[in-house]
């Protein structure tokens, strides 16, 4: 089995596993079996056209995380105001670490599924979570490397080696932070629910947490004054329940001497809360472990009642039986997956939240009314932003393995099986969050943003058609793992959510004339009917896409 340089490198504190009273021995294998398993894609009979691809993909796709790395650059190199800058940087950090936490690493810190296997070898329950715990940190210090590297060459240069020494300390602090204050949250949710609910309450909790990350990143910027390019910091006490401001602390401690009593308290926050915390974690591995079996537990499948909702949108907008049958399913998958209500309504919370955070922004320099007269209703295109990814996660399931259905199925016409599955998008997730925002963005514009937020829509249906075509890849809705979810190019990605931009211009354009937006919108109903007809048409024979 192969000897991998992370595991060498952990072994030089192979004596601190020991005092805590962990097994390294044990923790050693179970984590190079792990990274083994990262390095292998598990086969499918779906996808045996797909060529199968070598290596860890995740690691592959590290450059994503580089990229976004350099808009942290900026914030190291202008001026020496260590605590706005670095409380900047931090806060950064800390959302992509989190959302990542989040997304990618929560079912590994919740899996069951090895405990079957390990329960019956003589490990502990606190081997098997320092296990866990370890295997998603060594992942976590990919992403943070691959994340600050640049910034932080930078920040050598400009500042010097004890402002780097300084940044690796806290980055790892942070790692720590997240990790284990996150373990802690799961830890509350398992102790005080069990069975079918304690699934959905733990969906839930992510969800928000996604959310209340990306607010919290606001509050953050809104801690700190900012007049004619000039940064001011005054203390207030609730910024003591900001972490990213804890760490940018230190920097200002120690780099530039400022002794004041909320420094002070904020670098011993940022110290001595990740530690605490990792001890109390420790104490309570035994507890997270038992509580952990309640997702073992077999719960009744709750019947599933006839959604009346749902069957009138089909009479509405499904035009055959088979365009029916497959929106219902679709809209029921999106009801009951909890992995695709992980990856995706997290964007749905983001795309309500967005468009208020640029208006109070804009509050603190202009009035309501004055900004009712402007062309800030354009911030509703935010919903729009959210589609590629949707509508890419319409391929994926954790039930893929079901996908079998679907050739056995005596289906008519492949086109309906997306057709209905994008009308159920459109329907289940988009539109609620387009309607709220639009009453909301009506009572602030008035009535005559109406025509705007139709052409907003339709445009928004006209990016669904152009993503499912780019991102199609001859498969059924809801037939793939999740483990193929990484695949999609992340330029494809970006340029995708780049058409919102294009029409964002588009309609700027068309209200720059008398009239311009009525003939906007004859263009894009025309477009939408079009694109519906070339992307599905009616006519087409049966076939077997790639599973």
């Amino acid at each position: 089995m192969r000897d991998f340089r992370t595991l060498k490198f952990l072994a030089l504190f192979k004596s601190v596993f020991i005092k805590t009273g962990i097994d390294y021995e044990a923790m050693q294998t179970i984590l190079r079996i792990k990274l083994t398993m990262d390095e292998r894609r598990v086969p499918t009979i779906f996808n045996d056209a797909r060529k199968k691809k070598d290596g860890n993909q995740f690691l592959k796709s590290l450059w994503i995380y580089g990229l976004y790395g350099l808009m942290l650059i900026p914030f190291i190199v202008l001026g020496d105001n260590y605590i706005f800058q670095m409380s900047i940087v931090f806060g950064v950090t800390m959302f992509i670490l989190t959302m990542t936490m989040i997304s990618d690493f929560s079912s590994v810190l919740l899996d069951v599924r090895d405990k079957n296997i390990l329960q019956t070898k003589p490990i502990s329950g606190k081997t098997i979570s320092a296990a866990k715990t370890v295997h998603i940190m060594i992942y976590m210090f990919f992403i943070t490397g691959a994340f600050v590297t640049i910034p932080l060459v930078v920040g050598l240069f400009k500042h010097g080696v004890f402002f780097m020494l300084i940044f690796l300390a806290e980055l790892f602090l942070v790692m720590l932070f997240v990790v284990v204050l996150t373990s802690l949250l799961y830890l509350f949710v398992l102790r005080f629910f069990d069975g079918e609910r304690l699934r959905d309450i733990i969906n839930y909790v992510q969800i928000l947490l996604s959310v209340g990350v990306i607010v919290g990143y606001q509050i953050l910027i809104r801690s700190f004054e900012i007049a004619d390019l000039n940064v001011t910091y005054t203390f207030s006490w609730w910024h003591v329940w900001m972490p990213p401001i804890w760490f940018g602390a230190p920097f200002e401690l120690l780099l530039a001497h400022n002794v004041a009593i909320h420094i002070l308290i904020f670098t011993i926050l940022a110290i001595c809360v990740p530690l605490v915390a990792m001890y109390g974690y420790a104490r309570l591995i035994p507890s997270f472990e038992r509580n952990l079996e309640k997702l073992m537990n077999d719960t009744k499948k709750r019947k599933q009642k006839r959604n009346w909702l749902d069957e009138a949108w089909a009479r509405i907008v499904c035009q055959s039986k088979e365009d029916s049958i497959f929106f219902r399913f679709a809209a029921l998958m999106m009801k009951q997956e909890r992995e695709f209500k992980l990856k995706v309504y997290p964007a749905l919370g983001m795309a309500v939240v967005f468009p208020f955070i640029f208006i109070v922004s804009e509050l603190r320099e202009r009035t309501l009314e004055e900004i009712s007269g402007g062309t800030m209703f354009l911030f509703i295109y935010f919903c729009n932003l959210m589609i590629p990814n949707i509508v890419h996660m319409l391929q994926f399931s954790g039930n893929y393995q079901g996908g079998w259905l679907f050739k056995a199925a005596p289906i008519q016409q492949v086109s309906s099986a997306y057709s209905g599955a994008l009308k159920a998008f459109l329907v289940k997730l988009y539109l609620p969050v387009f309607i709220l925002l639009s009453f909301v963005f009506t009572w602030l514009f008035t009535i005559r943003i109406l025509p705007d937020l139709l052409a907003v829509l339709l445009a928004a249906i006209i990016q669904t058609l152009i993503t499912y075509k780019f991102m199609n890849n001859g498969v059924y809705p809801f037939s793939q793992s999740f483990e193929f979810a990484q695949d999609a190019g992340a330029m494809k990605m970006l340029l995708l959510g780049l058409v919102t931009g294009g029409f964002v211009v588009a309609h700027v354009v068309a209200n720059l004339f008398d009239y311009g937006i009525y003939v906007y919108i004859a263009l894009l109903i025309g477009g939408v009917f079009i694109g519906w007809r070339m992307t599905f048409p009616k006519k087409q024979r049966a076939r077997n896409p790639g599973m």
